[in-house]
């Protein structure tokens, strides 16, 4: 390989890691969570008040409030899966 095309592989594995690196801040970001539990809230309020649900807007705190909670114990659970459940290809 010569050696401008060695820097050329190098910048693409750069340019890679660094969308990646995004990719991954985007998904563990509190505001994506944020996005993610008020659209369920309009969503479920707006669904629960078309049932004429009494207390829709209230009730509708509930899935949003579920989904922060499960993101919130996430880090717990994959880090315990991680060490008591996943068995990676050991190097013998």
């Amino acid at each position: 390989m010569k050696p401008h095309e060695a820097h050329a592989a190098v910048e693409t594995i750069q340019e890679r890691n660094a969308r990646v690196e995004a990719e991954k801040a985007w998904e563990t970001s509190w505001t994506r969570r944020v996005i993610i539990a008020a659209g369920t809230y309009a969503i479920v309020g707006a669904y629960l008040q078309t049932l004429n649900v009494e207390g829709a807007w209230l009730h509708a705190l509930i899935p949003p409030a579920a989904y922060i909670f499960s993101t919130l114990s996430l880090p717990f659970v994959k880090a315990f899966w991680m060490a008591k459940i996943h068995k990676p290809n050991e190097v013998h």
